[in-house]
C-alpha cells in the first residue's frame, strides 16, 4: 500500500526535475531577448524626456511616432507567425531579432517626424512575430498546468525591463547629454540599447531548438515526459476548437479574448509611453532621478507577477487569477490621476496600476493556449496578440492627443481606467462560459 501510494509522487517528483532543468535550459535566454524586445519597443519613453526640445516635436506627433509601431506589428503579427511555423523558431526568430535591433538602432539618425514614423512602422513590423512565436513556442515545451508560472517568468522581462531600462536610460540621458562623438544622449540610447538585440538574434540561431524533437540535449526519458504531457493536453483540448485559419477568424472567442487582451494593453502602455512624463510633471527634474522613480512600480510589479503566476498554477484557477490584477490596474491609474499633486500617492497609485496591469499580461496566455489546438494556436494566438497591440497604437496616441488639446493626461488616464475595468468584466464572462 505505502509503496502504490509513493509511486504517484515520485513520478511527479521526476517530472518537476524534468521541467525545471528544461526551464533552466530555455528561460534564461528567452528572458533576455524578450527583455530588450519591450526596451527596443518603449525606450522612446524616455527619448522623449530629450527628443522632442531636440527635434521640435509636438506631443502629438510623438503619441503618433509611439502608436505607429503598432500598425505594422497588426499588419504583420499573424504572417510572420505562420512564418515561424513554416521556416522554423531558431531560423525565424534570429532574422526578427536582427532585423529589429537594426531597425531601432537606426532612430538615432531621424530628424524629421516623416523619418520618425517610417522607423517605428518597420521596426513593429519586424517584432510582430516575436512574443506570439515565443507564445507558441513555450506551449509546445510546457503542459497546460505548468504555464502560468512559466508566462509570468518569461513575462517578468516587462517589468525588468523597467527596472534596469529605467535608471538606465536615465543615466544615457545625463552623461550624453553634452553631446559626445556628435550624438546627443537620446541618440546614444538607440545605439547602445538597440545594438546589443542584433548580437543576441545571431544567439539565437545557435542556441534555440526548433522544438524538443530537435533538442540533442535531451535525454530519451525527458523527451518521452514531453510527449506525454503533450498528448494529454491534446486529448483535453475542447472538441469545438477549429484547426483551419479561415475558422480560427470566424471563431468569436478568439476576437472576444483579443478584445480582453487590447483592454489590458490599454493600461500597460499608457504605464510604458507615459511612467517618466508623469513623474516629471510631478515636479521632479533630474533624468536620473525620473529613472530611478520610474524603477519602483516596475520592481514591485515583477515580485508580484511571479507569485501570482505560481498561486495561478497551485490552485488551478485562472479566472481571478486574472481579473484582480486587471481591476488593481485601473484603480491605480485612477489614484495616481486623483492624487496628482501629492507625488507620494501618485507614484503608490502608479505602482499598483504596473502590478496589476503587467501581472494581467501573463495571467491572460494560459487561457487561451489551453483552448486552441496545435494547427489552430499559429493564428490564433497571433489574431489575440495583434488585437491587444492596437492597443499601443490608440493608447499613446490618445494621451498626446488629450494633452495637446488639454495641457494634461488626467482626462485619457481616465478613459483608459475605464477600458480596463471593461475588459476585467468581459474576461469575466468569458472564462466563466469557457470553464477554465
Amino acid at each position: 500500500m505505502l509503496q502504490s501510494a509513493a509511486a504517484p509522487l515520485a513520478n511527479e517528483n521526476g517530472k518537476h526535475a524534468v521541467y525545471k532543468r528544461i526551464t533552466l535550459r530555455l528561460i534564461p535566454f528567452i528572458f533576455v531577448c524578450y527583455l530588450f524586445n519591450y526596451l527596443d519597443r518603449v525606450n522612446v519613453g524616455f527619448a522623449k524626456l530629450q527628443m522632442l526640445d531636440a527635434l521640435k516635436f509636438s506631443e502629438t506627433v510623438y503619441g503618433l511616432g509611439a502608436g505607429i509601431f503598432f500598425i505594422g506589428y497588426v499588419l504583420c503579427g499573424v504572417p510572420s507567425n505562420l512564418a515561424l511555423t513554416r521556416f522554423g523558431p531558431r531560423r525565424w526568430i534570429a532574422l526578427m531579432m536582427i532585423a529589429w535591433g537594426t531597425l531601432s538602432t537606426c532612430l538615432l539618425f531621424v530628424t524629421t517626424p516623416t523619418h520618425f514614423y517610417v522607423l517605428r512602422l518597420f521596426t513593429g513590423a519586424a517584432e510582430a512575430g516575436f512574443f506570439p512565436g515565443v507564445v507558441l513556442y513555450l506551449s509546445q515545451w510546457f503542459p497546460t498546468f505548468r504555464r502560468g508560472r512559466i508566462m509570468a517568468l518569461f513575462m517578468s522581462a516587462i517589468p525588468v525591463s523597467g527596472l534596469l531600462g529605467s535608471p538606465l536610460s536615465g543615466w544615457i540621458l545625463n552623461h550624453f547629454a553634452v553631446g559626445q562623438g556628435g550624438l546627443a544622449g537620446w541618440q546614444w540610447m538607440f545605439l547602445l540599447q538597440g545594438v546589443p538585440t542584433v548580437i543576441l538574434g545571431a544567439l539565437a540561431y545557435f542556441l534555440l531548438s526548433d522544438n524538443f524533437a530537435a533538442a540533442k540535449w535531451l535525454t530519451a526519458h525527458e523527451r518521452s515526459v514531453l510527449e506525454a504531457d503533450q498528448a494529454t493536453d491534446l486529448a483535453n483540448t475542447p472538441k469545438t476548437t477549429s484547426d483551419s485559419l479561415l475558422q480560427v477568424f470566424k471563431n468569436p472567442a478568439i476576437w472576444a479574448f483579443g478584445l480582453v487582451y487590447f483592454c489590458i494593453q490599454s493600461g500597460v502602455y499608457a504605464i510604458n509611453f507615459w511612467l517618466p512624463s508623469i513623474i516629471k510633471n510631478m515636479g521632479f527634474a533630474d533624468n536620473l532621478v525620473i529613472g530611478w522613480l520610474s524603477a519602483i512600480p516596475y520592481l514591485l510589479a515583477a515580485v508580484f507577477m511571479l507569485l501570482v503566476g505560481r498561486s495561478a498554477d497551485l490552485r488551478k484557477e485562472r479566472r481571478w487569477h486574472l481579473v484582480v490584477p486587471m481591476l488593481m490596474g485601473a484603480v491605480g491609474l485612477v489614484i495616481a490621476v486623483s492624487f496628482a499633486s501629492t507625488p507620494a500617492i501618485a507614484i503608490l497609485g502608479l505602482t499598483i496600476a504596473t502590478m496589476g496591469a503587467l501581472t494581467g499580461l501573463p495571467m491572460f496566455w494560459p487561457v487561451p493556449t489551453a483552448l486552441l489546438s496545435a494547427s489552430a494556436a499559429a493564428g490564433g494566438l497571433a489574431l489575440i496578440n495583434s488585437m491587444g497591440q492596437l492597443a499601443g497604437f490608440l493608447s499613446p496616441y490618445i494621451v498626446g492627443f488629450v494633452k495637446d488639446a488639454t495641457g494634461s493626461t488626467d482626462m485619457a488616464l481616465y478613459l483608459l481606467a475605464g477600458v480596463i475595468v471593461a475588459g476585467s468584466g468581459l474576461a469575466l464572462r468569458m472564462t466563466r462560459r469557457l470553464r477554465v
